[in-house]
């Protein structure tokens, strides 16, 4: 049932506390100094004339108690850049003062010199070593995935179809930028109060920057206007700066970057190469495969090791292989370093599959829809990882069900007609694909999310997860969740503030696990505390409300604290092996396939996308208000993904950071997205849901892509696809039919 969002009123009314509205008494305001090269060694720093420097807090990573490092998984970004920098926007001094506008002047009177050394700026240069930057080879890291007999396929094929696509960065533009507030004692230890993700990654940082025990670091989210997973990872280096200006100072210290600072200096989505070598029958039949997957993650290793694991588990897509080999690698470069995004991975990998499925439909001479039904995954074959599918997924049903909503066949064949001698060309095409819920292979294993739920003297009861709320609707589903199991108005369930000195670890809010995964665990600890009032003899089968809360205030008075636990166990039959990268990657896919239409004007080479269709199985919709709203946001964020959000590189550092030339859709730039589900279920999620956060950013940029080039009749593989592409697409082409003569007045 659509209930109301928890948050909902206090966001509206204006009483809801972002970072930026908070104030601490005697607090300063704190901001980096940054490097000005991709790579270099630090010479000599100089504080220029004209500043009291006397009256500002100045740290350097000479003042590091603990660490030099930014713990996450790697452990080899630093906090503060010591004797080397390793790309253009790396901190190197942190300056705090008591008025905020003074910052900005004395950041600019600081000189640094620098002995500069090669960078290197691409996949291409990267993987050609003739400069080392990190580790041996430059490679954070390699997967490799093996099915089948690869090397045999080639004789028998009929047709081999290679092909390369490209895509770029792209930056997550949530709402409220990057903030903290820390306050440090030498007794109590650091607080920190921030807009994030993860409570437990700062956690874990800070404990490491200062060698505190972790009853001594406390992280507390604040109020968080959107993440996207912009905030996953980052919140620990600017929680750290904050927290080491507070240490030197003794006073709170808040830092929140303006736009253009946080469009410059922190992660963005991995900037991706994939290149397809598939063997196929004269019937249309996919053989066997080799795919070489790349993404390039910048100076440091960051997250780029999970985020290449999932690209490489959907390079795939979802089709059935008999026999395949992906080789993926996350190379070094000399950019700020790309991190966590909507979909984690899998829009890139996915980009790539799509539209190799659309080369060799026309390779073979079949159409994009019967190529894709000669080879989609049935239930009881197996994926890339060899992962059994054991759910009934019928994707001709579900492409057949897609396609009508579309009105798909009418439409291609009207186009068709209209398009000869039209300036304004229209297309349709489409995209099937597929999205993992949870950590990838191991990682829920490893995690071992932990949840609460507290049954209180009144009667009321609260959801004790880590899980963080950032505009998705956590709060609200798994207060949902809650008081279903339990048989409770909604109304009588809070959740706890995601503040790790009163929430148990449950995970980060990532990778679409809330729902299927933490929401699991929460309706698991409220059968907890179902079943042990029942046990003890205060409670009766089939309840009431009224006696629910008697029931847990003679608890609560004879017992004291009333808490059950729910700690992850790994469902049987689901194992993954880490070595040799197979098996049950995910304990649920949601499987979906969305249909675009679109116009391409000749006049100014700009694509308008004129309609969505967006049909997915997600298992079951728990909350349908806030389930459309993911699917309308992922697919908003995955057209600017194809068509408007470019980032502009010169020497590792963004160019275009300001929203007046990063460009992205407005609301007069979207369709209608028109959403539907399917819902098969779940053993393995809260009342059967899977995650969908994430599965609506695979698929709108190879379906757009899919439906110029059936406007136009010509193949784009690399995004995001600007006029000024197309316009030279469309140019070489005419340039071709005149017999590759110049055309006159071009």
């Amino acid at each position: 049932m659509p209930v109301p969002r928890k948050e909902g009123r206090d966001k509206v009314t204006g009483r809801a506390q972002y970072i930026d509205d908070i104030v601490m008494p005697g607090m300063l305001y704190g901001t980096t100094v940054r490097s000005t090269i991709p790579r270099g060694k630090i010479r000599k720093i100089t504080f220029g004339e004209g500043v009291a420097w006397d009256e500002f807090v100045v740290v350097s990573a000479k003042d590091i108690p603990g660490a030099n490092c930014v713990a996450l998984i790697a452990d080899d970004q630093p906090y503060l850049a010591h004797e080397v920098v390793n790309h253009p926007e790396e901190p190197i001094l942190l300056l705090a003062h008591s008025n905020r506008h003074v910052l900005t002047k004395a950041a600019n009177a600081i000189t640094i010199a620098y002995d500069p050394l090669p960078a290197v700026f691409t996949i291409e240069e990267s993987e050609r070593q003739a400069e080392i930057i990190w580790g041996p080879d430059n490679a954070f890291k390699r997967f490799l995935v093996e099915k089948g007999d690869v090397d045999a396929v080639w004789a028998k094929a009929d047709y081999i179809v290679e092909g390369e696509y490209t895509t770029g960065a792209q930056e997550q533009l949530y709402i409220e930028n990057n903030g903290v507030i820390a306050s440090f004692d030498h007794e109590i230890g650091v607080t920190v109060w921030g807009s994030l993700q993860c409570p437990y990654y700062v956690h874990k940082a800070l404990m490491k920057l200062f060698t505190f025990p972790e009853d001594k670091v406390r992280v507390v989210q604040t109020e968080t206007g959107g993440a996207f997973g912009g905030k996953e990872d980052y919140p620990s280096i600017i929680a750290g700066h904050a927290a080491l200006l507070s240490m030197k100072s003794g006073k709170p210290v808040k830092i929140v970057y303006d736009r253009m600072e946080d469009m410059a200096a922190t992660t963005k989505r991995h900037p991706s190469r994939t290149r397809h070598r598939t063997a196929v029958s004269r019937d249309g039949k996919i053989l066997g495969g080799e795919i070489e997957f790349v993404v390039d993650g910048g100076a440091y290793a960051t997250l780029s090791s999970v985020v290449l694991s999932r690209g490489t588990i959907h390079a795939g897509g979802p089709y059935y292989w008999p026999a395949i080999r992906v080789r993926a690698t996350a190379v070094a470069t000399n950019a700020p370093p790309h991190g966590a995004f909507r979909g984690f991975g899998a829009p890139q990998s996915l980009f790539a599959m799509e539209r190799h499925m659309d080369r060799i439909a026309a390779t073979v001479g079949l159409s994009p829809v019967e190529i894709r039904r000669r080879n989609f995954l049935k239930t009881g074959q197996t994926t890339t990882t060899e992962q059994t599918i054991h759910e009934p997924i019928d994707l001709d049903q579900l492409l057949d069900r897609a396609l009508a909503l579309a009105d798909y066949h009418a439409k291609k064949e009207r186009f068709r007609k209209d398009n000869e001698s039209a300036t304004l060309k229209k297309g349709i095409g489409f995209a099937a694909f597929l999205h993992g819920a949870g950590f990838t292979g191991s990682g829920e294993r490893y995690l071992a999310s932990v949840v609460g739920v507290e049954g209180c003297a009144d009667g009321r009861v609260r959801v004790l997860v880590s899980s963080t709320e950032f505009g998705q609707g956590t709060k609200t589903v798994l207060c949902q969740i809650a008081a279903e199991t339990l048989g409770l108005p909604y109304e009588d369930v809070d959740i706890a503030p995601a503040d790790t000195g009163e929430v148990p670890n449950s995970g980060p809010t990532v990778a679409s696990r809330t729902v299927m995964v933490v929401g699991k665990l929460v309706q698991s600890a409220a059968r907890g505390i179902q079943q042990t009032l029942i046990a003890s003899g205060l409670l009766r089968e089939g309840y009431s409300r009224d006696e629910f809360c008697r029931a847990c205030a003679e608890y609560i008075a004879d017992r004291g604290e009333f808490k059950s636990w729910a700690r992850y166990e790994p469902p049987p039959g689901i194992f993954w092996d880490d070595e040799k990268y197979r098996g049950e990657a995910y304990a649920a896919y949601a499987w979906a396939v969305y249909v675009v239409e679109v116009t391409v004007d000749l006049t100014t080479y700009s694509v308008k996308v004129d309609d969505f269709v967006a049909l997915q199985e997600v298992g079951k919709v728990l909350h349908p208000v806030l389930a459309r709203g993911q699917i309308t946001g992922g697919v908003a964020q995955g057209i600017g993904f194809a068509l408007y959000e470019k980032v502009l590189w010169q020497h590792g550092r963004m160019q275009n950071g300001q929203m007046t030339n990063y460009i992205m859709p407005t609301s007069a730039d979207l369709p209608p997205i028109r959403v539907y589900f399917e819902e098969l279920g779940n053993e393995h999620g809260a009342f059967g849901a899977k995650g969908i956060g994430e599965l609506p950013m695979d698929g709108p940029a190879p379906a757009i892509v899919s439906a110029i080039e059936d406007a136009l009749g010509i193949g784009f593989n690399s995004i995001p696809l600007l006029p000024e592409d197309i316009f030279e697409a469309t140019l070489a082409r005419a340039r071709i039919a005149n017999g590759g003569r110049a055309l006159q007045g071009v």
